[in-house]
């Protein structure tokens, strides 16, 4: 069995960073899994209990990450049902309502303060934080012209391109860059070795 892929933070905002968890494979498939994302994505301070999670949230975060992608992801081949869009936009709009818990700061046992919550965060608070920072990307023109979807060979990944210039190919220079120039590396020396 493959290792899970680490979360990813490197997008330019939480939605989008969300939105790589269905690549290279579904990488919210368990509770678990939900858990280890929320966490690492620093919805819940560090020491929330997240036992609470069951399977029936993955649905509604899988959902959320749908609604996302249609608003976000460009459609190269067809253009965009705009009623489908509007559905979406609405989704995350709701879904952007709910109450989250409030922080807290609190001492922990070395007497340091630390944040904590002052309840534990249902579904639909999560989805919340993750709705409300759709909105913020969606609402900011300056990140909307520069989004880019990777140019990467089959990856999706959509990012904030924040480089000097604007010009940001990859979603990541390691990851879809360096197999973009081993690619690239093949092909010339396929080209020297057919000339040869």
């Amino acid at each position: 069995m493959a290792h899970p892929q680490p979360p990813r933070f490197d997008c330019g905002h939480l939605c989008l960073d969300f939105l790589t968890t269905t690549h290279p494979e579904e990488q919210l498939h368990t509770p678990a899994a939900l858990r280890t994302w929320i966490t690492a994505a620093h919805l819940v301070p560090e020491a929330t209990p997240l036992d609470h999670i069951t399977p029936h949230w993955l649905l509604g975060f899988r959902e959320l990450r749908g609604h996302i992608a249609r608003l976000v992801r460009p459609t190269p081949d067809r253009a965009p049902d705009p009623r489908a869009v509007d559905l979406s936009l609405a989704r995350v709009n709701d879904l952007a309502r709910a109450a989250t818990p409030a922080p807290r700061a609190v001492r922990s046992t070395d007497g340091t303060l630390v944040r904590a919550l002052d309840r534990a965060p249902d579904r639909a608070a999560l989805l919340a934080l993750i709705a409300r920072d759709t909105v913020e990307l969606l609402t900011d023109p300056d990140a909307c012209a520069s989004l880019r979807q990777c140019a990467g060979d089959n990856c999706p990944v959509v990012y904030v391109d924040t480089s000097r210039g604007r010009r940001r190919r990859w979603c990541s220079s390691e990851i879809c860059g360096n197999r973009e120039r081993v690619a690239r590396h093949r092909r010339r020396a396929d080209l020297a070795r057919a000339r040869a």
